[in-house]
This record gives structure tokens, C-alpha cells and sequence, in this order.
């Protein structure tokens, strides 16, 4: 993983609150193992496989998600263009960028949006969970 300056957090304090994430991915291997990893360290976990379910997630949530993983390439958004309407609908939330296409120009745009970090794939779990436990820790 590249763009990750992570502390080793190997789970959440017991008395801090759980923390809620969204996991936008299309390869769902890939959106199942970080959504278990996740689970595993505490975290209450949505899984969403397209562009759509994870805006109508967002925008329906009872209360936001501290953090979103949004890949970046989607069947429905092969932009930065849901990233933009993820941070118009829930300003707070920290969204990490995850793709294999890590141009500097998408790197650059994404962070300019408002993106939390962009990470490049294939990453290690244990690194996402601790940049996870570091974006929540933020909120």
C-alpha cells in the first residue's frame, strides 16, 4: 500500500463507539475480504457493489458513516464524479480512495474533492484497518 502512513491499531478501544464503513466495491472477493477484516476489528460494516446502492446508502443512512472505501473504477462510475456526490451528501465522512489506476492526475483530483487518502491496490488488510481506525478516529 502506498500513500498510508498508518499506526499499528490492531482493534478499537472497548469504550470508544463503533465506528460505520462503507465498502463500495465491484469485485466482490475484494469488497467481502476488507468488509470481514473490518467486522473483525469492531467496525459495523455495509458492503455496496456499485456506484448507485452506495450514493443511496449514503444519502438513507440513519446516521453517517465515519468512513467510506470507494473504488474507483465502478460498472456504474469510472470517475471522480461519485466521489463529489458522496462528499456533497455526507460532508464529514472520510472517504479513502481505493484503485489500481492511481495516475497522478486521479490522485490530485481525488484529493482536491476531498478525498481522506487514495490508496493503491492490491493493499494489504491489516494496513487498511489501521487507515480505517485512523480516519475514524477523526470524526
Amino acid at each position: 500500500m502506498q500513500v498510508v502512513e498508518a499506526r499499528n491499531i490492531s482493534q478499537m478501544p472497548k469504550n470508544s463507539p463503533t465506528a460505520h464503513v462503507l465498502v463500495v466495491d465491484d469485485e466482490a472477493l475484494i469488497r467481502w475480504s476488507v468488509a470481514e477484516t473490518l467486522s473483525d476489528h469492531g467496525y459495523e460494516v455495509v458492503e455496496s457493489g456499485d456506484g448507485a446502492a452506495a450514493l443511496a446508502a449514503v444519502r438513507n443512512a440513519s446516521s453517517a458513516f465515519d468512513v467510506v472505501l470507494l473504488d474507483f473504477r465502478l460498472p456504474d462510475s469510472e470517475d471522480l464524479t461519485l466521489l463529489a456526490s458522496l462528499r456533497q451528501a455526507s460532508p464529514q465522512t472520510k472517504i479513502i480512495l481505493m484503485t489500481a489506476y492511481g495516475t497522478p492526475e486521479i490522485v490530485r483530483g481525488a484529493l482536491e474533492l476531498g478525498a481522506y487518502r487514495v490508496v493503491t491496490k492490491p493493499f494489504e488488510m491489516q494496513d487498511m484497518a489501521n487507515l480505517v481506525a485512523e480516519a475514524a478516529a477523526l470524526r
